[in-house]
């Protein structure tokens, strides 16, 4: 197989309890085998799992790191007032020599925001927000002074220096698969989309996704399409299943307790959801599940090794899939 993939290391401390030094040990690694970028999730908390905030772990990674370039996925607009989001994503780009992916997204999880005390308002209202926002952070990247009066937002003069060191700015993923007003966002703001799903799924999202960039008037070329979701990889199915299992019973990748909004599966659904959604299987299997999102557009994958913080999958992945692509 030979196609020209990008592939990044996704920490997701939602469902992988995460300390710093094994982020970093992750990221360094990640870096050392020649991925392209290393994503964080941005949540804050899930029961009493420990979880890293994002931007401060970022901030951390970009000063351990030299090459890979390092990214939110996707930061939860609720979370951070938009010009202030700016302003730190700014400085990031800064200490990272220029490596700042941003990605931002509506938010969801409500158990965070009830349990932060942060309004969660309905998905109209997130959504709205999350379009004042994105106005909001451009201007504060690209013009000297940036004011704004929306509905949800307003800020008067205020300056962002220093400017992020990319230019015109960082690239810009939204995160999310909403048909009517998300993927319009991504078709007026994003240098990139990014979901997770199947086949079938992603398919009829980048479909919806042409049809906006129509309206819009955006070249619909111009938006890279990317995919993030779970890697687990073995050549004998027997081993894999239970080792999954192992990792499923220790109830290490569930989130304790479960938001209300997940509802906890068997592990016979947990695993046919896996192997049929994700990048589940042999490293065979793999290969052509990635060959067939390839043939959809998709050129970027953000992976989340399920044996985390273990190095044995992340080198797995890199010999058996990244080397024959």
């Amino acid at each position: 197989m030979h196609m020209h993939l990008k592939f990044g290391l996704f920490i997701d401390p939602l469902f992988l309890a995460a300390s710093y030094p094994a982020c970093e040990q992750q990221a360094v690694e990640a870096e050392r085998l020649g991925f392209e970028t290393v994503w964080v999730s941005d949540h804050l908390m899930s029961g009493s799992k420990p979880i890293l905030e994002c931007f401060t772990t970022l901030a951390a990674l970009a000063t351990a790191t030299t090459t890979i370039r390092l990214g939110s996925l996707v930061a939860c607009n609720s979370y951070r007032y938009p010009s202030v989001l700016a302003k730190i994503a700014a400085t990031i780009d800064h200490i990272s020599n220029g490596r700042l992916e941003f990605g931002l997204g509506a938010g969801w999880n409500d158990e965070e925001y009830l349990g932060y005390g942060i309004p969660f308002p309905s998905t109209r209202t997130r959504l709205t927000q999350l379009h004042e926002s994105l106005e909001i952070i451009l201007q504060m990247w690209t013009n000297e002074t940036a004011t704004f009066h929306g509905q949800h937002y307003q800020i008067i003069d205020a300056v962002c220096e220093p400017k992020p060191l990319q230019t015109p700015h960082p690239p810009i993923t939204i995160g999310g698969s909403g048909e009517r007003r998300t993927l319009r966002l991504v078709a007026q703001y994003a240098d990139r989309s990014n979901w997770s799903g199947g086949i079938v799924q992603c398919a009829h999202r980048l479909s919806v996704l042409r049809r906006h960039c129509d309206r819009e008037q955006r070249n619909y070329d111009e938006i890279e399409k990317s995919w993030f979701g779970r890697v687990f990889l073995h050549s004998d199915l027997e081993i894999l299943r239970k080792r999954l299992q192992d990792l499923h019973q220790s109830g290490r990748l569930y989130f304790r307790p479960p938001p209300r909004s997940f509802a906890r599966e068997s592990f016979d659904e947990w695993f046919t959801g896996l192997v049929m959604q994700q990048l589940v299987g042999t490293p065979t299997d793999c290969l052509e599940k990635i060959r067939a999102y390839a043939d959809l557009g998709i050129r970027k994958f953000m992976v989340n090794f399920l044996d985390f913080p273990r190095l044995e999958t992340l080198q797995t992945f890199h010999d058996e899939i990244i080397s024959r692509i």
